[in-house]
């Protein structure tokens, strides 16, 4: 399960659902471990490949220098 750090007042926290502390049946000396998970690394190629959108290039032209761009 995937939480969030939330400001909760002065301090941050993380909120558990209730229907899932239920369905763990966590007593009052049982544990629950927190840990971090690892950004995942991927490379702009792999990124290219991932994009489901839209192809928002437009098609263009080398065309010859005009007024300043000489």
């Amino acid at each position: 399960m995937k939480l969030k750090l939330q400001k909760w007042g002065n301090s941050k926290g993380i909120r558990i659902p209730n229907n899932i502390l239920k369905s763990l049946n966590l007593k009052t000396n049982d544990k629950i471990i927190i840990s971090k998970v690892p950004k995942e690394k991927i490379s702009l190629e792999e990124r290219f490949l991932k994009y489901k959108g839209e192809n928002l290039a437009k098609e263009f032209t080398w065309d010859s220098p005009q007024e300043k761009e000489i």
